[in-house]
């Protein structure tokens, strides 16, 4: 049989108080966390989770599998292997799926430096505009040139003919012209001529064209593309 016993006031507003300091505790403790730095930056909280986390572990816990952090939790990531659905017979299916994982391969390599292209070509021209004279706007260009080489010679000669021809569509992409236009504004013609036949040569062109409605692989790139950004450049969890 349960007892029922009256609180005196006293003891019923130390309980009061008691309850109102542990919320003003509470919230003092969550804006700390909340202006910290560290918790600002999700990649630095997962990092500092993870490093607390790592105190508990045993010599058989050391197993690395991909993860992701979303909403404050470091959550297990996998990414499945593509379904592919078509009409195509077996070995033309395994063809067409080669072709395509060479594409894409390619792309992810090079998109990146055709971003940078475009910014650079656009930060150029935006520059070259303010700038009175021939010769001052030359004197520009050819130091940006040369910025340019320092940063990238290096990884672009390591890319394979195929990979350069869809580097320059990408260019043209992100430009809307082709590299032989760009080469020739800023380098002059017979530059542009010169280059158009080292590239003839090993069996590529500068004259890339761009048109996603009229030609096949330029709607896959198009599609690898918006996959990249989707996944990386425009993802909001990624910091």
């Amino acid at each position: 049989m349960f007892q029922f016993y009256l609180m005196k006031p006293a003891v019923i507003y130390k309980l009061r108080v008691l309850v109102f300091l542990v919320f003003i505790i509470a919230a003092i403790q969550l804006k700390a966390q909340v202006t910290d730095p560290v918790y600002q930056d999700s990649a630095a909280y997962a990092r500092a989770a993870m490093k607390e986390q790592r105190k508990k572990w045993g010599p058989n816990d050391t197993i690395i599998v991909p993860a992701v952090f979303y909403q404050n939790e470091i959550v297990s990531y996998k990414e499945e292997t593509m379904v592919w659905v078509s009409k195509l017979t077996g070995a033309k299916l395994a063809k067409s799926i080669e072709e395509w994982t060479r594409l894409r391969n390619a792309v992810y390599i090079t998109y990146p430096y055709a971003k940078i292209a475009g910014a650079t070509i656009n930060s150029i021209n935006m520059e070259a505009e303010k700038l009175g004279s021939k010769k001052e706007r030359k004197k520009y260009i050819k130091s940006r040139e040369k910025e340019l080489k320092k940063e990238f010679a290096d990884p672009l000669s390591n890319l394979s003919v195929y990979q350069g021809k869809v580097l320059m569509k990408l260019i043209n992409r992100q430009t809307g012209n082709s590299c032989y236009d760009i080469v020739k504004e800023y380098k002059g013609g017979v530059s542009a001529r010169f280059y158009q036949t080292m590239a003839w040569f090993v069996g590529g062109s500068m004259k890339q064209d761009w048109d996603i409605d009229k030609n096949k692989m330029d709607r896959d790139i198009e599609n690898i593309v918006k996959e990249i950004d989707g996944s990386w450049y425009n993802n909001p969890y990624r910091r």
